[in-house]
């Protein structure tokens, strides 16, 4: 499934480096291609529960899928990937 920009998506992996967690959902704001023609890259901005936004980072694509309608959202405190 293609994705928009301004979609909520979902991590398909753990962030340590942001205390982000497979199945965080995040906003896509930008694609971004690579410097040396690797893979291409989406800028996403991470928001709390509240709707404040907490960082915007770059990840490659595959790092975030399109929300399905058969999952379900959760909420969790902030705290280190494991």
């Amino acid at each position: 499934m293609p994705l928009d920009l301004y979609q909520e998506v979902a991590l398909t992996r753990d962030l340590p480096e942001h205390e982000l967690r497979v199945g965080d959902i995040v906003t896509l704001i930008d694609f971004v291609s690579h410097p040396s023609s690797g893979e291409e890259g989406c800028v996403l901005e991470v928001f709390n529960a509240t709707g404040e936004s907490l960082t915007v980072i770059a990840v490659p694509l595959s790092t975030v899928e399109a929300l399905r309608p058969d999952e379900i959202l959760t909420v969790r405190s902030l705290a280190k990937a494991s």
